[in-house]
């Protein structure tokens, strides 16, 4: 178990970073976007840049046109940075002292149910708007499949909290 523990704390450091830079890139995306600081658009206005902070020196490059700015890059980073914050709060609940608890099943429901229900409808409504590239369904279904695992996970959580909370009323 110590194995697990030490996996899943290292596991939940790293997708914590990876989600706090998803959601500072989308933070500052929209600010640079909505004031115009550090955009420089390029290729006859086709693309922009937007450049590190207090640099001239590209950092992200996307179309110029709101259709792809807001359902092929915001929506992206910021789902990403929600999937990333539930994986890391999963990831969390392997090294607690108690493992069966109704928070810890709570947290990996809330993770199945983001992977089941929000990639489809996303990339459906962005389809009506940008071209979706066939690698994208992909994914959609890798997280639904993610999303299936873990519903499985939680039920045995469930399981293990009623046994669990069984043998403490024989004690």
């Amino acid at each position: 178990m110590n194995q697990t523990k030490t996996i899943s704390r290292v596991l939940f450091y790293i997708c914590t970073l990876i989600s706090a830079g998803y959601l500072i890139m989308a933070l500052y995306s929209v600010f640079c976007l909505s004031t115009g600081y550090a955009v420089t658009p390029y290729a006859n206005g086709q693309y922009l840049h937007i450049n590190y902070p207090f640099t001239e020196r590209p950092f992200l490059n996307i179309e110029d046109n709101y259709p792809y700015i807001i359902f092929s890059f915001l929506l992206v980073l910021i789902s990403y940075g929600i999937f990333f914050w539930l994986s890391a709060k999963v990831f969390k609940v392997f090294f607690q002292p108690k493992l069966f608890t109704k928070e810890h099943i709570l947290q990996l429901k809330r993770f199945y149910l983001y992977n089941i229900f929000i990639p489809l409808p996303l990339v459906i409504i962005a389809s009506f708007f940008v071209e979706v590239e066939s690698i994208v369904w992909g994914l959609v279904f890798i997280h639904f499949m993610l999303g299936i695992f873990c519903l499985f996970l939680a039920n045995i959580f469930k399981q293990g909290l009623h046994l669990q909370n069984e043998q403490d009323l024989f004690i």
